[in-house]
């Protein structure tokens, strides 16, 4: 007998029977032809007698566990960004912590990826008044995360944001931060519906114009740049821009809307990453095993079999990071709990609040048409008790 539960829809209350197969595992050892980071998230402990909303507590057996299972994917992990909540509850010591207590892990696990974020968060914001303040905050986060060994995403700032007077001062700021970089890394393009704070990022807010100052940076600095990551959610600003970087420097695509389409490329030109994107996404959290396999079979030279087990996930990350995007974070928790990767469905900063019970309804049914639920009947079970505790015996 098919699985079956009741679920709020904006009429009330309607039966929904699950239809989806969950997704073999992809064998071990599975080769990609794109590297792939998954953002990955945290896992709060709810047992931590502090005042949730104010103070970071993170089950750290549990949230390395996650990433363990993402390295054992053949994912990487982008450690320490927004999907952490970096900026909405996970404080710089906090980062700090979880970059480290990562980048040990990970070598337990030979050839696993990990690029994580360097921001200027620690900062108090009100008191940076010039770009040397936004410098000094940088260094101090490259020098932390550098002492570690680790690899570095170099987060838009919302000080710099703040403070920059022109596209001017931004080149002069990340010339700088790259002049210093021990290896090559990843630049970090968020558009503001992931962050208002960031609106004119680049110097200005018309996205043409700020692609031009992110570029003139990049090919200031080629042999100091791995790729850049942007979030833009909109796929052909994205194609123009890698159709324009430099040679060997990858496009991350961090657009949630239209990843399966940007990673498979359309074949432009003689540059190989003029014509595909590599990924650093925070829906590979959410949909890992699915990631993994069309991955797999994307770097076998299946194409269609990549879009047949990529595409059906989309509708589902697209109402993930429906606005407010910055919210996308309570989705992507919400997954790990129904598929059984944490035990509760807390999240640091009270964040699970963020979204409504008729979201998260349609949420559960977009991942069972997606055959993202890896155990079906647990996440029933979930979901019901998420339901009984809003009042509503499914």
């Amino acid at each position: 007998m098919a699985l079956s539960i009741q679920l709020p829809t904006p009429t009330g209350l309607a039966d929904y029977a699950l239809r989806g197969t969950p997704l073999a595992r992809p064998p071990a050892g599975l080769k990609f032809n794109r590297i792939a980071y998954s953002a990955a998230h945290v896992v709060a402990d709810p047992l931590a007698a502090v005042d949730p909303w104010l103070t970071a507590a993170v089950d750290w057996d549990a949230t390395i566990a996650y990433r363990q299972h993402l390295w054992s994917l053949g994912l990487g992990v982008a450690e320490a960004m927004d999907t952490a909540q970096r900026g909405m509850g996970l404080d710089w010591p906090t980062s700090l912590e979880l970059i480290r207590r990562s980048l040990d892990a990970a070598k337990d696990h030979p050839g696993a990826f990990v690029a994580s974020g360097c921001g200027t968060d620690h900062l108090d914001i009100d008191a940076v008044k010039t770009v040397d303040d936004v410098i000094r905050g940088y260094e101090e986060q490259m020098a932390a995360i550098e002492k570690l060994g680790g690899k570095l995403i170099i987060m838009a700032s919302r000080a710099l944001a703040r403070v920059a007077k022109s596209p001017a001062d931004y080149e002069r700021v990340y010339g700088r931060i790259l002049s210093q970089a021990r290896q090559p890394v990843v630049l970090h393009w968020l558009g503001p519906m992931f962050d208002p704070a960031l609106a004119g990022y680049w110097g200005s807010d018309a996205v043409d114009a700020a692609m031009d100052t992110a570029l003139a940076v990049i090919a200031a600095n080629p042999s100091k740049v791995d790729g850049i990551k942007i979030s833009l959610l909109d796929k052909d600003k994205e194609i123009a821009m890698r159709r324009r970087l430099p040679s060997g420097v990858r496009m991350y695509t961090g657009d949630d809307f239209n990843y399966a389409e940007l990673i498979a490329g359309d074949g432009f030109g003689t540059e190989p990453f003029h014509g595909q994107s590599d990924a650093l996404l925070g829906i590979f959290d959410a949909i890992a095993p699915a990631a993994a396999a069309a991955l797999g079979e994307l770097a076998q030279g299946h194409t269609q079999k990549f879009h047949d087990i990529l595409g059906p996930t989309v509708p589902l990350s697209r109402h993930i990071f429906a606005a407010p995007t910055r919210f996308y974070k309570t989705g992507v928790v919400f997954m790990a709990w129904l598929n059984g990767h944490q035990k509760h469905f807390t999240m640091v900063g009270g964040q699970q609040s963020t979204r409504s019970l008729q979201h998260l309804a349609e949420l559960f049914r977009l991942a069972d048409v997606a055959n993202v639920l890896e155990k079906p009947e647990l996440a029933v079970q979930r979901m019901k008790s998420l339901l009984a505790v809003h009042g509503i015996d499914a």
